[in-house]
């Protein structure tokens, strides 16, 4: 099937800058084996970037205005059947790369594939960098702002699943708790193993969906091997087991409608071990998509 890459160049959801360049590394490696279509969205480069912890509503206009435009781009391309793989950028554009989904496609779930559950709100934020509240604001939990430009129904929280979260804040522990999401702990891959938490993940959120949503952080793979991050958060998964991901992913494909890879930030990168990890990942997933005829407007 037709496959859409956009590069969401954002860190305005961080107070560490540099992931906003993670799109423009990885699509220029892209270049040497993807042929399909592509496209851009850098932010503003004249905004003066708030990197103030105590400002909990860090950057939150910028956002909102470059998510209003992402999102338009990523609903263009669903509702002409593409497959849209967002590669962030932190992962405050996923609200507009999910919602974008979630309205092209009526009802989906969403698996996360993150350290954190980013499950905070404005007002439980302890550092108020913003892309640590979007999974909240795409099911509906609070955060209305970050979804102004969005008219349609939120992904369900009991359709909502967190894979391998390691490191969530006290006060944003009750927004789990309550919240109704699912939420496979690191621990859990390793005691359970990739296979069972995936397979269950997706069990939950393609239960009576259109579709799910796959949103992929790299911080959920070790920093000792994938330092390339905004906010390492040790005792990860190992590459083979974030490729093992990966590969139960496309097991599932047929119920995959898009895709995000995010916080790649090559600043902080180590011999480029999280790009070339970030390469592999983006690589199966578009091989796999385009080799996919059928599964686009499947009903379930």
């Amino acid at each position: 099937m037709k496959t859409y890459v956009i590069g969401a160049g954002s860190d305005l959801g961080v107070h560490i800058d540099g992931a906003h360049l993670g799109p423009v590394q990885l699509m220029n490696d892209l270049k040497g084996f993807y042929k399909g279509e592509s496209t851009s969205l850098m932010q503003d480069e004249n905004i003066i970037k708030s990197r103030n912890l105590s400002d909990r509503r860090k950057n939150e206009y910028e956002i909102d205005k470059f998510n209003t435009k992402l999102y338009k781009m990523i609903l263009e391309k669903a509702k002409d059947n593409y497959f849209p793989i967002t590669i962030g950028g932190d992962h405050s554009v996923a609200v507009a790369s999910a919602l974008a989904s979630a309205k092209a496609h009526e009802n989906i779930g969403i698996i996360w594939f993150d350290a954190h559950t980013d499950y905070n709100t404005f007002d439980t934020t302890v550092s108020g960098n913003i892309h640590g509240l979007p999974l909240a604001a795409i099911t509906g939990y609070k955060n209305h702002e970050l979804r102004y430009f969005y008219d349609g129904n939120t992904i369900q929280p009991s359709k909502a699943v967190v894979v391998g979260a390691r490191s969530i804040d006290d006060w944003e522990k009750d927004n789990v708790k309550y919240s109704g999401i699912t939420v496979f702990t690191t621990e859990d891959i390793k005691q359970k193993g990739v296979e069972a938490v995936v397979e269950e993940a997706f069990k939950i959120a393609g239960e009576k969906t259109k579709g799910i949503h796959i949103s992929f952080d790299l911080d959920l793979i070790d920093p000792e091997i994938a330092p390339g991050v905004s906010v390492p958060e040790f005792d990860g998964i190992t590459e083979e087991e974030a490729m093992k991901i990966n590969e139960e992913i496309m097991k599932h494909l047929d119920q995959v409608v898009s895709y995000d890879l995010v916080e790649f930030n090559p600043l902080r990168d180590i011999g480029r071990k999280t790009e070339q990890i970030a390469i592999n990942l983006l690589a199966q997933i578009i091989k796999a998509a385009e080799n996919k005829g059928k599964f686009t407007n499947k009903k379930y």
